[in-house]
């Protein structure tokens, strides 16, 4: 049995980062692995169902300046570490690793950077930068969602000493009993509403076809700072009739199984955790053909690929894809289906446990 610990910003929010850190920590705890979470901040609610086996820990109770309280953040994760004897420390965000690979400076512990983001993309934060060159000098593994981030991460750092690894998300629906249709004549979208996700590109491409499928509408899930400016954006092309606001929902079940599609407009990804998450539910996809994540997931029997930001292409595919035949629908959808099952947990983790 090993001491698994996975160090995260905060396990109370809903992100797939959360999302995914649980079903990895769930699966290794139920393979008899001692599992904990420390949160540097809160994470005592988390969003997502744990095993009961697994115990979270809080660096801090609430928000703070890490950049005032660098050294003891430090000083904290080493202290949590050597008294919890942990094996194995996997730190969920490589902008972390500015904390632990000093923190584990001289201890045996095996250490794992876990990167969520796409390599091109430091989310506006440099110390992101500054934390990925640590995390390839001094982790023991660098773990990747995909085989291309993997690539950029090769080409654009140097002095590696990690092993930069790829292994992809699993999951979270399995076996599902769902019968998608064109008849329900949806097109869902789901993510935060944030420039990076593309959604007024998707709404500019709707405006150019929606009179032309008058019953078809779209689904956005999602909440965010641009939540405003797109409700705005739809209003402005007369097409707000045809475009639901759903906001931010724990539960997606019901939104996957009344879709006809999937549709991803991101500028770029990470991975592109509901494209799985679509699939698994039958659904056939269009998306921008974007770095990193969809074209490795979307072949062209389960979806279609977009030119990354072409929005008149998109508006096309989408329009072809509701005069779809039935049967071009349930070849796609079996697909969809099939190439879901890869992407299982069961799959996914005997790559985690390889590495710990």
């Amino acid at each position: 049995m090993k001491k698994i610990c996975f160090l995260i910003g905060n396990l109370n929010n809903s992100g797939g980062t959360e999302r995914v850190t649980t079903l990895i920590a769930n699966a290794l705890a139920e393979k008899k692995n001692q599992v904990s979470i420390l949160s540097l901040v809160n994470g005592r609610q988390p969003f997502f169902e744990l095993v009961p086996s697994i115990k979270r820990y809080s660096l801090y109770p609430e928000k703070i300046s890490f950049k005032k309280n660098f050294f003891g953040a430090v000083w904290r994760i080493r202290r949590f570490v050597t008294q919890q004897q942990i094996d194995t420390l996997v730190v969920v965000d490589s902008i972390s690793c500015v904390f632990t690979v000093p923190a584990l400076f001289g201890l045996k512990v095996k250490h794992i950077c876990w990167e969520h983001f796409n390599f091109k993309d430091n989310n506006g934060v440099k110390f992101r930068d500054y934390g990925r060159k640590l995390a390839t000098k001094y982790c023991d593994y660098v773990v990747t969602l995909t085989k291309r981030d993997k690539e950029l991460w090769e080409k654009g750092l140097k002095q590696i000493n990690a092993k930069i690894v790829s292994i992809a998300n699993p999951v979270p629906y399995e076996n599902i009993e769902s019968i998608p249709s064109l008849e329900y004549k949806t097109i869902l979208t789901v993510g935060r509403l944030t420039h990076v996700k593309g959604f007024d590109l998707l709404i500019t491409a709707w405006a150019r076809v929606a009179q032309q499928v008058p019953d078809w509408k779209i689904v956005i899930v999602g909440s965010g700072e641009d939540e405003l400016m797109l409700k705005q954006m739809a209003k402005d092309f007369a097409v707000e009739d045809s475009i639901v606001f759903a906001g931010q929902q724990k539960d997606m079940d019901q939104f996957y199984r009344q879709a006809s599609f999937f549709c991803m407009s991101s500028r770029f990804e990470g991975f592109g955790m509901v494209l799985i998450e679509a699939q698994s539910y039958g659904l056939p996809i269009v998306a921008f053909d974007c770095d990193i994540g969809p074209a490795e997931i979307i072949c062209e029997k389960s979806g279609i690929l977009v030119e990354n930001l072409n929005v008149q292409l998109l508006a096309n595919q989408l329009l072809m894809m509701t005069k779809m035949s039935v049967n071009q629908y349930s070849s796609m959808s079996g697909s969809a289906i099939l190439n879901s099952k890869s992407y299982y947990i069961d799959n996914i983790v005997h790559h985690w446990v390889s590495l710990l």
